[in-house]
């Protein structure tokens, strides 16, 4: 079996990192997988980088910039089939295609001859768009009028209705099948111009071998943080990220008791600058941007509760982590969190923008070291039988398997 992933990046963003953890299970596994990707980041040889046609992307910009649109001047992904990567695939495997760097328009071109799983990260694929709708739900019926053109990938003119028409298009012309990552995701993708195609639920998977518990001691020495005290983490590649609740962190951070607050310890990894993390009374500790994945599980490991205020996410591979690590979670109940973040089991689920709740939640489970000792092991085991990355890529296998064989049964038949 040989697969064809299609991404925007190998390891530069979320979705991009999921991409290629499955890209190595499948390796593992024993499939022939590849990767073509807009931006490459790795050394690896099995990956290489899509056709570009630079020169004549700028042209079709000028047109596509009157109307709006984003992407669908990357002309290189429709010079994809003369790669030898193509050439050699079975299968293919779209991931996040609102990048900088491909076109959604040439699905219908590229599994013309080849069927094709699209694998889901967000809304984009089915909205105007925006990668998350937050209360719109304008995606269920066509886009247009949108509230949230700011939200990323923002556009400059209201084109939301005519993108939402070509993506509908497009899904009716294409030879996909459909995976979320998360119960959330295909729900969504369930009452959307994708819901005429056959859908799986595959969440990600990550190498629980990389990502396990280390010794906490150990791992506050490293970091320099006092073994006494607790460690609240949170990671967000910017602080500043609305979408991902850095400023409810800290107003929940602000209304913590004051004879906690000397007790605690934040340590945050990404960029936190200009922030007022600074001036809380609580000893911060800011990693930067860590890509390796040793000083991730450090960092998760070294911490007592990993707190998450996300306002949208899809099944955020922080979450994930902090799991495989032995590290309980508190975020809020939204999008996919809730398929791990688990009420007193794997940690703290707070109703949606409510600091108050979630100001509770670090209390309550801070101040129960048997709670807490018991969804340390609950993180681990869950993580370990539920998203582990020989689990995720045995799931896709398996659908590659049935997709390729009911391919040979309709030209049997043909």
């Amino acid at each position: 079996m040989k697969a064809l992933i299609i991404n925007q990046s190998d390891i530069a963003g979320g979705a991009a990192i999921a991409g290629f953890r499955l890209h190595q299970g499948l390796l593992n596994s024993g499939v022939h997988s590849r990767m073509l990707v807009g931006i490459k980041k790795t050394q690896e040889e099995t990956v290489d980088i899509v056709p570009r046609k630079y020169r004549l992307a700028n042209q079709v910009r000028r047109v596509s910039s009157i109307w709006g649109l984003n992407h669908v001047h990357n002309v290189g992904s429709f010079f994809i089939p003369q790669h030898r990567y193509f050439r050699e695939a079975d299968i293919l495997n779209f991931h996040n295609l609102h990048s900088g760097s491909l076109n959604y328009l040439a699905i219908p071109q590229l599994t013309a001859k080849k069927p094709a799983v699209l694998t889901l990260h967000d809304m984009w694929g089915f909205t105007g768009h925006c990668s998350y709708s937050y209360d719109c739900q304008k995606w269920q019926l066509g886009c247009g009028n949108c509230p949230y053109l700011d939200t990323y990938p923002a556009i400059d003119k209201d084109s939301s209705r005519l993108e939402w028409k070509l993506k509908s298009w497009i899904y009716n012309h294409s030879n996909l099948t459909i995976v979320a990552p998360s119960t959330w995701l295909a729900q969504q993708a369930k009452k959307s111009i994708l819901g005429h195609l056959p859908l799986h639920l595959i969440p990600y998977g990550l190498d629980t071998d990389k990502f396990t518990p280390l010794g906490t001691r150990e791992c506050r020495e490293k970091l320099g943080i006092p073994a006494e005290k607790k460690v609240l983490m949170f990671a967000a590649a910017n602080f500043s990220e609305t979408r991902k609740g850095g400023d409810l962190l800290l107003r929940a951070l602000q209304a913590l008791p004051e004879t906690l607050k000397p007790n605690l310890v934040l340590l945050t990894i990404g960029n936190s600058e200009g922030t007022e993390l600074e001036n809380l009374s609580i000893q911060h500790i800011n990693l930067g941007y860590l890509t390796s994945e040793t000083d991730k599980t450090i960092a998760y490991s070294a911490a007592d509760l990993f707190v998450f205020p996300t306002r949208a996410d899809n099944l955020p591979l922080v979450l994930q982590e902090s799991m495989a690590c032995g590290t309980p979670l508190i975020s809020f109940d939204v999008g996919g969190v809730p398929d791990m973040v688990r009420p007193g089991v794997t940690g703290y689920l707070a109703h949606p923008e409510d600091v108050t709740d979630l100001c509770n939640g670090i209390i309550q489970i801070l101040e129960d070291d048997e709670m807490l000792a018991q969804m340390k092991l609950n993180c681990r085991s869950i993580a370990v039988n539920e998203y582990s990355l020989q689990t995720q890529a045995d799931k896709y296998k398996k659908l590659f398997a049935e997709i390729l064989e009911e391919k040979v049964a309709l030209s049997c038949v043909g």
